[in-house]
């Protein structure tokens, strides 16, 4: 047969009008023999053919290899963060009370006053000689009004002696009056006088730290000038104001009508690094209907100075301690479309997806609220090449520890912030900064 196929080829392709001659039957011919082939080596015994994979190369009957870890129970603190600014306790510039030239500044810029520290002082000499002149005219009056005290005493004699008429009593009583109202006056204006002689001493109305410098000596300076001369800022202590969602108010708000001290603590903006460490002082009386937050003050030592006014920080609080909560890695915790869930891996090394109720993170942990038992094994890494039922080969480790700093945490953002689950993936960390998103 082969033989009369060959013999048979010359001719067919010598003539022009052969069908051989056409390339297509020719790539027929190619797929044809491509095809038995395949078939051929796959209906070889399995010792002979090369073992068949599945359809990403993977054996579906060989165990997956997953890392794993149990379920713990322990202690959780419940933390609320909150993005603060930080509000100094005062803040008051320094005028001059009177006009003058400004004489002499005796402040450095930036330095820590007290409250009556000598500032500046404006040229007393105009206001030194005010005052001898109240002084003079007192002095004046005065001499009047003890003449006039000796010659109503001679009157009143010469009264009980018949040798006057009472009207000259009278008229003379009603001189002393005078001029005992007069030294009233008088002595007003001399206290006025050396009340504006003392606001010629600019001094420190409260301690605090100082700003720039606004006017340089030999400047005319007037009561009336909007600028001033420095801004003094209270520090120590120093307020923050931060916000926390409406729906954690009813817990702050019931430990506050307790008389309970929140503690709360100010990072920096990376909220990385603790600055400073302080008590809620108070609760705003309304709540913001454009962003659904409640706004607190916190105050603060500072003794250190670590806040600085108008300073932007990250705020957590301290609003619970949990007793025995079941805690597992966070690196467990899938979404998808069961909702939230964790491969929990059975006593026959085969994994099942269970749902479970997360609650606050710490750390590198998170707090299963339902759906798990302490010292159940759950997939901590692994997670992409399991289904429910798949055989697993596990490598236990410890549950993970709190990193340094690590707090439960809840609530602490605006509305809105919630994702929508699309496949399974890791959940978010409150706080933490957004994993980069091929």
């Amino acid at each position: 047969m082969k033989m009369e196929i060959r013999s048979l080829l010359p001719e067919a392709m010598a003539n022009p009008r052969s069908p051989w001659r056409r390339p297509w039957i020719w790539l027929v011919l190619l797929l044809l023999l491509a095809g038995g082939g395949a078939y051929y080596l796959y209906q070889q015994p399995a010792g002979d053919a090369p073992q068949r994979l599945g359809r990403r190369g993977i054996d579906p009957t060989r165990p997956t290899a997953v890392v794993a870890a149990p379920a713990k129970t322990g202690d959780v603190s419940v933390y609320l963060n909150g993005l603060g600014t930080v509000i100094p306790l005062k803040t008051v510039t320094v005028r001059s009370r009177v006009d003058g030239e400004l004489s002499r500044v005796l402040f450095t810029e930036g330095r820590v006053v007290k409250a009556g520290d000598l500032l500046a002082e404006i040229d007393p000499r105009v206001y030194q000689t005010q005052l001898a002149q109240m002084e003079g005219q007192l002095a004046r009056d005065q001499a009047l009004l003890d003449n006039a005290l000796i010659d109503l005493q001679r009157y009143r004699t010469l009264y009980a002696q018949d040798s006057i008429a009472k009207q000259q009593v009278d008229t003379q009583d009603s001189l002393v009056r005078q001029y005992q109202g007069t030294i009233k006056l008088d002595t007003g204006q001399v206290d006025n006088a050396k009340l504006q002689l003392a606001y010629a001493r600019i001094t420190a109305p409260i301690s605090g730290r100082l700003g720039l410098r606004q006017v340089d000596p030999g400047n005319i300076v007037h009561a009336t000038d909007s600028n001033g001369l420095v801004i003094i800022t209270q520090l120590q202590p120093i307020n923050v104001i931060f916000s926390i969602p409406e729906d954690s108010l009813t817990g702050v708000m019931r430990k506050l009508q307790a008389g309970e001290k929140l503690p709360v603590d100010a990072y920096d903006r990376t909220g990385q690094n603790k600055l400073a460490s302080g008590m809620l002082l108070t609760a705003d009386n309304q709540i913001d209907t454009t962003t659904g937050t409640l706004k607190l003050k916190a105050q603060f030592n500072n003794e250190d100075s670590a806040l600085f006014p108008n300073q932007f920080v990250n705020v957590r609080m301290l609003v619970d301690v949990r007793k025995g909560a079941t805690i597992v890695p966070s690196a467990a915790i899938l979404r998808g479309t069961p909702g939230t869930f964790v491969y929990a891996v059975n006593s026959d090394n085969t994994v099942a997806v269970r749902k479970i109720k997360p609650g606050p993170v710490e750390g590198l942990n998170t707090v299963v609220e339902e759906g798990l038992a302490p010292g159940e094994i759950v997939v901590v890494n692994g997670h992409d090449k399991l289904r429910d039922g798949a055989k697993v080969d596990t490598t236990q480790r410890d549950a993970a520890e709190p990193a340094p700093g690590g707090t439960a945490k809840q609530g602490g953002g605006k509305k809105g912030d919630g994702k929508k689950g699309g496949g399974a993936r890791r959940p978010q960390q409150e706080g933490a900064p957004p994993s980069d998103t091929k």
